[in-house]
């Protein structure tokens, strides 16, 4: 199966290059009517990575996190894209570069390609199920890779416990206590996707979310996951159900709570 992965990437790599330098700046957020933030580089990030899917992939709808925000209807398809320009936006305003841009392709409701860029330390996450995933540092002011893409996979959970990613800005009590029962011993913060792109190069086994996500926020990393040999996990009342799947119309394309894995 091949994918417009090459597509996806220059949208994700152009849209890094204007949240950069906004972010180098400095830039306030404002409040969306569904009460969480939004900056000016949420949306000129958006707009462009739109620009680059409607020249090259235009045959192909897109979800978008800031176009749904601003009315636009959102029609799941057999196959569509999903797009969050800014995943982060907190830690992007607080400056801790935890924030990232993320592609997904969507084909019969699961993530077959995911494309996921951390502007502020120059990284470009991509997977492809099937064929695998990569990390390759690039340079977002002239827009160009620096050295070849290397080959990540997840890791065997050590015999001494996992590592669990746990968000920088939503951890919780109760999402603690589950983190005990899964049999975590050492748990990393981070802010948006890299949770999932930490498990993904192995560097964690477990990402717990008991919050609220939507399918934007978690589609690309998920993509990335699935390719590096991981995946996602609907999870609910500590019990793990079935993969976590995209296209969910009728909930308004909100996810349940998920529990992402590496190797098990």
């Amino acid at each position: 199966m091949s994918y417009p992965i090459s597509t996806m990437t220059k949208a994700a790599v152009d849209a890094s290059k204007l949240i950069l330098e906004i972010y180098r700046q400095g830039a306030d957020a404002k409040v969306k009517s569904d009460g969480s933030p939004v900056t000016e580089a949420d949306e000129k990030g958006e707009a462009a990575i739109l620009a680059v899917l409607a020249a090259e992939a235009g045959d192909i709808p897109v979800i978008a996190e800031e176009s749904v925000a601003g009315g636009a209807e959102a029609k799941a398809a057999p196959k569509f894209f999903l797009v969050d320009p800014l995943d982060g936006t907190k830690e992007f305003v607080k400056q801790t570069g935890e924030f990232t841009v993320n592609i997904a392709l969507i084909e019969n409701g699961e993530p077959v390609a995911g494309v996921v860029t951390v502007p502020a330390n120059g990284t470009v996450f991509v997977g492809e199920v099937g064929k695998g995933a990569t990390r390759q540092a690039y340079d977002f002011d002239t827009l160009e890779p620096k050295g070849e893409p290397q080959a990540i996979s997840v890791r065997e959970r050590p015999a001494s416990g996992a590592t669990a990613m746990m968000s920088a800005s939503h951890g919780s009590d109760e999402t603690k206590a589950l983190l005990d029962r899964l049999g975590a011993t050492d748990v990393m913060p981070a802010g948006s996707s890299l949770k999932f792109c930490a498990i993904a190069e192995g560097k964690a086994d477990l990402y717990p979310r008991l919050g609220r996500t939507m399918e934007w926020d978690t589609g690309a990393a998920h993509a990335v996951l699935r390719a590096a040999g991981g995946e996602v996990y609907e999870f609910d009342n500590q019990e793990r159900g079935g993969a976590l799947r995209y296209g969910k119309e009728a909930r308004g394309f909100d996810n349940p709570h998920f529990l992402a894995v590496g190797k098990e």
